[in-house]
C-alpha cells in the first residue's frame, strides 16, 4: 500500500463509522416500550442478531426482497422466542423500526477523529449496502454527512457489494481510479473481496477482534489505527 498514491477514500457506513447495533437496540427498545410489546428483549436480540445477518446475506444475493428481509428476521426471531404476535404488528414494527433508526447517532470511538485527519488528505465517499431511504439521514443525524463528496447505496446501483458493478460505479462516480483509491469496511465478503475482486485495496474493521485470515488485506481493530496506513 503506497499511501502517496491514495487520494480516495470509500467507507462502508454501518459497523464501520455507525454503531448499528447499539443504535438499531435503542430502535427496537423504543418500539417495543411503544407497541407495548412484553418481551425479554435481551432474548429477543440473541435470536434476531444472527437471524438479521442471515437475512442481510440472502438479500446481498439477491434470494430475497427488501420487504422479505424485513418482515421475515423480525416474523423468525419472535418464532424464536415464541412470542405470539399478529403479521400486522410486525409490519408495523418492520415500518417504525425504519424510521426511527436514524435518529439514534451512536458512531464508533475515533469517527470524528479519524474523518478530521483524513478529510483535508483524501476525498472521503461512502459505498453502503443499506437502504436507500435512511443511510443519509443516519449520517445527517450523526453529523458526519458533509465529510463525504459522494454516496453510493446498493439500490441506487441495483446490485448489493460485493457486485463488481457497485464498486465501479462509485469509483466512476467519485471520478476516482482503482490505483488511487482504497475500501474500508468490516465485512470480509462485501466490503473486502468485494474491493479485492475488483482491484482496490483494502482495509478490514475487524472491532471485534474476530480471528480472520488477513493475508490478503490489512486489518484495524479501532479507527485510530487507520492512521498507519493513511
Amino acid at each position: 500500500m503506497h499511501k502517496n498514491k491514495i487520494k480516495h477514500v470509500f467507507f462502508d457506513l454501518d459497523h464501520t463509522l455507525w454503531d448499528f447495533e447499539k443504535n438499531s437496540d435503542l430502535a427496537f427498545q423504543k418500539i417495543f416500550n411503544e407497541k407495548k410489546v412484553t418481551i425479554d428483549v435481551s432474548e429477543f436480540f440473541k435470536v434476531y442478531k444472527p437471524l438479521n445477518l442471515k437475512f442481510w446475506k440472502l438479500y446481498r444475493e439477491e434470494k430475497i426482497s427488501k420487504s422479505e428481509l424485513r418482515y421475515r428476521r423480525l416474523k423468525e426471531a419472535f418464532d424464536a422466542i415464541n412470542f405470539e404476535i399478529s403479521d400486522d404488528l410486525i409490519d408495523t414494527i418492520a415500518i417504525d423500526y425504519i424510521d426511527y433508526l436514524p435518529h439514534f447517532n451512536h458512531l464508533f470511538n475515533g469517527t470524528f477523529e479519524i474523518l478530521d485527519y483524513l478529510k483535508d488528505k483524501y476525498s472521503l465517499h461512502i459505498i453502503t449496502n443499506g437502504f436507500e431511504e435512511i443511510q443519509a439521514k443516519k449520517m445527517k443525524s450523526s453529523k458526519i454527512l458533509d465529510y463525504f463528496n459522494v454516496i453510493v447505496t446498493s439500490e441506487s446501483v441495483g446490485a448489493k457489494k460485493p457486485n463488481p458493478k457497485v464498486f465501479k460505479f462509485a469509483l466512476d462516480k467519485a471520478n476516482a481510479s482503482i490505483d488511487n483509491s482504497i475500501m474500508i469496511g468490516d465485512s470480509i465478503e462485501a466490503d473486502i473481496y468485494g474491493a479485492l475482486h475488483v482491484g482496490l485495496t483494502a482495509i478490514h474493521c475487524n472491532f471485534n477482534n474476530e480471528e480472520v485470515d488477513n493475508s490478503d488485506f490489512k486489518s484495524i481493530t479501532a479507527l485510530h489505527e487507520l492512521k498507519q496506513y493513511l
